[in-house]
């Protein structure tokens, strides 16, 4: 469990913006420019390296660093370009006192996976989370578990948007205990599951994830663990009302796999775009016939009927480009 006052207990290097530090080993020289998130394994910085920004992280326990270490190295052998951030460097950081292990992985640009959706509507959820159930998939097929997965650890990066993760640390291999993990988005918490590393616990931490969207305060369990808590709260916002099966067979660990999962949110947002499609049709449809009887009726010139045609195919046109922009991203 991550919470940030036995966090702070840990952050025993704290680096500031400008400060120049060089690693003991390799001399590649780092200047810090502002903190991006802390964890319970250590901080990370962004960093301006010599090839460019970087994000930097370092702890004071080695054994923490090396495992991420390992396990990043260990994807940069099979990964995509989406599944994680691609490493760097590692190292030490000696002071007059002690010394601190980090390493360097690429610095991600984006936006925060909550504000995203937040700032860019609600149909974006099911676009982001489809994504993130097909790195999950990969991930889950080379025999690892995310384990710690928030939303602070994840990021929409651009051109075109993408979900992509940010902290390996909670990774797990099949079969394990999860090494990190956070109340809100953990079975064990809500007593729907152990916490061993497998990929019904990740599925388990995207339902909650969908839920974490509609209530970005987050909440407890006030003493009323289980299903019955859950989708109660599920039933209150509009939000989840699509997904509301998809978010119930996350919580009782009924998929076989990510994909599985993913095949039914992808038909579930299908289902929703052509039902839209057609409520447009309609409504434009209805307007059409009723720009028509006011023709007849007031005799109205072929300009203005000329302008509601325009309207309803510029409507259908950007739908339909909506819909294929979305299908070209679940296709990536």
């Amino acid at each position: 469990m991550k919470m940030r006052d036995s966090i702070s207990k840990k952050q025993e290097c704290k680096l500031f913006p400008n400060q120049r530090i060089i690693g003991r080993w390799h001399r590649h020289p780092y200047r810090i420019v502002r903190e991006l998130g802390y964890g319970a394994t250590g901080t990370v910085y962004l960093a301006e390296s010599e090839s460019g920004p970087v994000a930097l992280k370092i702890a004071r326990d080695s054994m923490s660093i090396t495992s991420e270490v390992n396990v990043m190295r260990h994807f940069s052998k099979v990964q995509g370009p989406s599944l994680g951030p691609c490493f760097y460097d590692v190292d030490d950081y000696l002071t007059k006192d002690a010394v601190f292990p980090f390493y360097v992985m690429e610095y991600i640009q984006g936006e925060s996976f909550l504000p995203f959706i937040r700032d860019r509507g609600a149909e974006w959820m099911g676009v982001l989370v489809v994504q993130l159930l097909n790195e999950l998939y990969r991930l889950h097929q080379i025999g690892w578990v995310f384990g710690d997965l928030k939303p602070e650890n994840l990021l929409v990066a651009d051109s075109p948007y993408r979900v992509r993760w940010l902290d390996v640390g909670g990774m797990t291999r099949h079969g394990r205990s999860i090494k990190e993990y956070t109340e809100f988005f953990d079975r064990g918490y809500w007593g729907l599951g152990s916490r061993k590393a497998e990929p019904g616990y990740d599925l388990f931490s995207v339902s909650m994830l969908m839920i974490n969207c509609a209530y970005p305060a987050r909440f407890e369990k006030n003493g009323t663990p289980g299903i019955g808590h859950l989708m109660g709260k599920v039933r209150q916002k509009q939000l989840l009302a699509p997904y509301e099966a998809v978010i119930l067979n996350g919580f009782q660990g009924k998929y076989q796999s990510a994909l599985a999962m993913r095949t039914e949110m992808l038909n579930i947002i299908q289902d929703n775009s052509f039902n839209r499609k057609n409520k447009m049709n309609r409504a434009g449809s209805a307007k059409v016939a009723t720009n028509r009887r006011a023709y007849r009726k007031n005799v109205t010139t072929a300009k203005e009927k000329h302008r509601w045609t325009g309207v309803y195919e510029t409507m259908l046109i950007g739908t339909f480009l909506l819909i294929l922009y979305i299908l070209y991203l679940f296709g990536q």
